[in-house]
């Protein structure tokens, strides 16, 4: 099991360029991001400077958003929004060039606060062509806290999936946001490893670090490594406590988390 930091709700007290250096100064060598810029095609500069800040600090960055609107606003990305097919393609051929430069293979393309319909479908199974032109993936994510949002656990993403039907799209579990819309993680991490693509974590009431909530992270996470999962696991909370003195350092550089 290896760890990678989401960069996008971490050391959110820095600037976006620098927090790839203060991730690899806390010890992590892998960094994930949500959308890095305000637009979905941004200026070329912007683009090289989020790439050289990302390589310069010497991380590896495994998993990137696609665009998803206003975020703060309460957009939840792209994928469903009828008459933003056009802007949505063009981000997804924007994020498969950093990610061909920069070696990410994990794209995450957030539903959108709307109903699936074909073009939603279309939209994903385009994403899917283009990442899977750099032998990327893309993945589908139940979230919480979005009142319209219609995914809402695993099965709901897993139907999306099936009927896009292309192999290289998969489940995007995070922990936190399953457990909140109260799906049942024992039964998605026993039935379901075999098509998650990436996992997320943050402990429950509260979305902070494991060990401020209530929910079983550790337990949870051994049974997917004990069940196949090989992959990365995102930490996605909120701090609480400031820093990372729940995962030893020794277990932060694509090393292997011990579930004691």
């Amino acid at each position: 099991m290896r760890y990678d930091v989401n960069l996008s709700i971490l050391f959110t007290d820095l600037p976006v360029l620098e927090r790839p250096a203060a991730a690899r100064a806390a010890g992590f060598d892998a960094v994930e991001f949500w959308w890095p810029f305000a637009e979905a095609v941004p200026p070329s500069r912007e683009i090289e400077a989020f790439e050289a800040a990302v390589t310069d600090a010497g991380v590896q960055l495994v998993g990137l958003n696609f665009f998803a609107g206003d975020i703060p606003a309460g957009d939840r990305g792209l994928v469903a929004w009828l008459g933003r097919q056009s802007e949505f393609r063009a981000n997804v051929e924007i994020a498969a060039g950093i990610a061909t430069r920069l070696g990410c293979r994990a794209f995450n393309a957030l539903h959108g606060n709307f109903p699936t319909t074909d073009t939603a479908l279309d939209n994903l199974a385009y994403a899917a062509e283009v990442a899977a032109e750099i032998g990327a993936v893309v993945l589908v994510e139940p979230i919480s806290g979005a009142p319209d949002y219609p995914l809402l656990i695993a099965a709901d993403a897993l139907e999306v999936i099936d009927q896009v039907g292309r192999d290289n799209i998969a489940l995007l579990a995070d922990l936190y946001h399953l457990a909140v819309n109260g799906d049942d993680l024992d039964a998605v991490v026993a039935d379901h490893v075999d098509r998650i693509g990436h996992v997320q974590i943050a402990d429950a009431p509260g979305r902070g670090e494991p060990g401020t909530g209530e929910l079983d992270v550790f337990g949870y996470l051994a049974k997917l490594e004990a069940n196949g999962y090989q992959g990365y696991v995102g930490l996605e909370y909120k701090a609480q406590t400031g820093g990372f003195d729940w995962l030893p350092e020794k277990d932060r550089a694509a090393g292997k988390g011990q579930w004691a």
